[in-house]
Order: C-alpha cells, then sequence, then structure tokens
C-alpha cells in the first residue's frame, strides 16, 4: 500500500524500510518519536545526545526524507516519522521483549514514569491511587512546581505526563480533562464568628474587610478569581501571610491566622469536622479543570500507559 502526504507525495511504508537499515537506527528514531526531543530520547537509550542526533540524521538519510521538525524545545514528528513509527514499533518491542533477559532471565527494570504537577493534588489526590502499580513493577519519579514551569519541561521531555491547572495550548502536547476543582472561601471558626454568619452573603467582600488574608502566593491568584467570579470586583487587598503549597495556606487557616479560598477538596475533612466554617455558599461557586498533559509519543510506553489510564479512571471520582 502506498502512504501519501496531504500534497500528495508519497510517504515510505508501511512495507519494510529500505535495507539496509542498520536496527540501531530505528531503536534511537523509536524512543525519539516517543519521548518528543533528542534529549529526552538520548535519556531512554542511555546514549549522549549528539549520538542520538546522529543518529536520527542517519536514518533521514537513508530514507531521503524528513522525519522531525526541530523546534526550540524539542521536536516535532513528521507524518513520515508517524507512518514509520506505526510500522516498527511492534516489532522492535517484541524483539525488545525478546533479547531484554540477563542471563539470570530477569527483565531489565523499565524507565521511570516522570510525573509532574501541583504539590496538593499529587500528594492527596494523585500518589495514593497510583500506589498499587508498583506492585506491576512501576517506577515513578514525582516532581512538583508550577503549572507554566511543568509544561515547558514536559515540551522538553523532561516529564512524561503532567497534571496541569490550565489547558495546555500548542501541538507539542495532548491534553485530557482530569477532575473539576471548586473553590470555596473558608476561615476558622473564631474568624467565623467574627465575621458573623450570613455576613458575607449580605454584605459581599466589604464583611471581609478586617479579616486577613492568607494565599498561595502575592500576586493572590485563587482569591482574585473567587472575588472576581462570585463578588464581580477585584480583589485590592495583601496577603498577610503567603505559602507557595496549599497545604501550609490550610494549616494557617485552621490554626485562625486569617480567610482563605481553597480547593474543596482540600479542606472537605476540616469543613466536616468544623475545624472551618464556609463563609459562603454561592449558588454557582467558580470550578476549575485539571488536566493531564502528555508528550507525543509518551502514551506508547507501557509504564506510562499505566499511570496515566489509572489517573483518568480515579479522576471521574474526584
Amino acid at each position: 500500500m502506498t502512504h501519501r502526504d496531504p500534497d500528495g507525495s508519497e510517504l515510505p511504508g508501511p512495507g519494510p524500510v529500505p535495507a539496509p537499515v542498520d536496527l540501531t537506527l530505528l531503536r534511537t528514531f523509536l524512543a525519539v518519536h516517543r519521548a518528543g526531543s533528542f534529549t529526552a530520547g538520548a535519556r531512554l537509550l542511555g546514549l549522549s545526545q549528539p549520538t542520538v542526533t546522529t543518529q536520527v540524521r542517519a536514518l533521514e538519510e537513508r530514507l531521503g526524507r524528513q522525519l522531525f521538525d526541530r523546534l526550540p524545545r524539542g521536536v516535532a514528528s513528521t507524518a513520515v516519522a508517524d507512518q514509520l513509527a506505526a510500522d516498527v514499533s511492534a516489532p522492535l518491542d517484541a524483539l525488545a521483549a525478546v533479547t531484554g533477559r540477563d542471563h539470570s532471565d530477569r527483565r531489565t527494570p523499565a524507565e521511570p514514569v516522570h510525573l509532574a504537577g501541583p504539590a496538593e493534588l499529587l500528594c492527596l489526590r494523585a500518589l495514593p491511587v497510583l500506589a498499587p502499580l508498583t506492585g506491576e513493577g512501576v517506577r515513578l519519579r514525582i516532581t512538583t512546581g508550577l503549572t507554566d514551569d511543568l509544561l515547558e519541561g514536559l515540551r522538553a521531555g523532561r516529564y512524561d505526563l503532567v497534571i496541569s491547572t490550565v489547558r495546555p495550548r500548542g501541538r507539542s502536547v495532548t491534553a485530557v480533562p482530569l477532575m473539576d476543582e471548586e473553590f470555596v472561601l473558608v476561615a476558622a471558626p473564631a474568624w467565623a464568628g467574627r465575621i458573623g454568619s450570613g455576613t458575607v452573603a449580605a454584605e459581599g467582600p466589604a464583611a471581609l474587610r478586617a479579616a486577613p488574608l492568607i494565599t498561595y502566593a502575592e500576586d493572590l491568584p485563587i482569591a482574585r478569581r473567587y472575588w472576581r467570579h462570585v463578588f464581580g470586583t477585584r480583589l485590592s487587598a495583601q496577603a498577610a501571610i503567603t505559602v507557595p503549597d496549599l497545604r501550609g495556606v490550610l494549616a494557617a487557616v485552621v490554626a485562625g491566622a486569617g480567610v482563605t479560598v481553597l480547593p474543596r477538596y482540600l479542606c472537605a475533612a476540616e469543613l466536616a469536622s468544623g475545624a472551618l466554617v464556609a463563609l459562603l455558599e454561592p449558588e454557582d461557586p467558580p470550578i476549575n479543570t485539571a488536566y493531564l498533559a502528555q508528550r507525543p509519543g509518551a502514551g506508547e510506553l507501557p509504564h506510562v500507559a499505566l499511570v496515566r489510564d489509572q489517573l483518568l479512571r480515579a479522576g471521574r471520582t474526584w
């Protein structure tokens, strides 16, 4: 069968790659295709990045077609590369399964799955549901941080999956909705008593003027969104305490430091126990969607697929 580009030009395959092509070149090509960059492909193979680049160029010269568009961060596979990967991935994976044993018939441990995201979501939601996968041989490497930095790392091939609090843009990553988080305005009972029951509903943000604001960052990202969505006004207050971890914000507010806005999942136990009080229950609370983003080709790696599917199944209940 002949494969063609959208412009009508022929693509190689799916027949055999013209001989003689060293299997090493095909393995290197497949690693780069799955990893999304030469650097990440080199990490998967245990090779230097210049070696991987040289091997991919040699394969491109042998085929007479370009396989990757070089981007400032990583690479984008061409239609030729996508077709070639579809042709060679199954036989190369089968060959690796046969030859990947040592003399004692033990498999070489699979590469770790690199998962990144907000610390709170990873610790309270993701890790508990991923823990059973270690029994299946899955190894995890967890990185926490801010979404923009983590998405940049995903595009550069440093991570396989990122839990993102914004919808990623661009064709270098794919993303699907993972969960919705509802934000709630809370305070400890002492501060709730000072403010007064129903006062926020009656007076709006004016009822909170005397209450110290505890936030995640100086620019008040979550609280600012809550004020805009619920009160229809701009938040101009300064934070009394900033903690770059929402679990720290939660601890400070439970201790009586002031008021804050938190994802409901994070403070559900404290609301249920009475350690925190919801100061307002709007009919239309702010909702933010978290996404599970992955770099191109990562889903073809079996353990990455296991982690991704486990998170997506669990996300339906979060």
